[in-house]
């Protein structure tokens, strides 16, 4: 099961995260989003967990848990939205029209 993680501290890292978790089950991986520019923490992540069980219990357990003064936000990932394509609803789309 894969869940989401929000409102980390930036300076936490994946070991820290990871070993966080393992107190409800098994952790398959670790992921935390960074800034392609800076490489800096962007203060998410997901993590999958061993079994929808354990997911279920990552949960309970860590949802709303303080961590450096921060409560961390817990939930079951929600799949990737695709993106559109062309140039509508993006930025600057007016290509010098005015």
């Amino acid at each position: 099961m894969k869940l989401y993680v929000g409102n980390m501290p930036y300076q936490l890292t994946e070991d820290e995260l990871k070993e966080l978790f393992s107190e409800a089950g098994e952790v398959v991986s670790v992921k935390i989003i960074t800034d392609r520019m800076t490489g800096q923490s962007k203060g998410f992540g997901f993590i999958e967990m061993g079994s929808k069980q354990e997911g279920q219990q990552a949960i309970s357990m860590i949802n709303g848990r303080l961590v450096e003064g921060r409560p961390l936000t817990v939930n079951e990932a929600k799949p990737p939205q695709q993106r559109g394509g062309g140039s509508f609803g993006r930025r600057g789309g007016g290509r010098g029209y005015r």
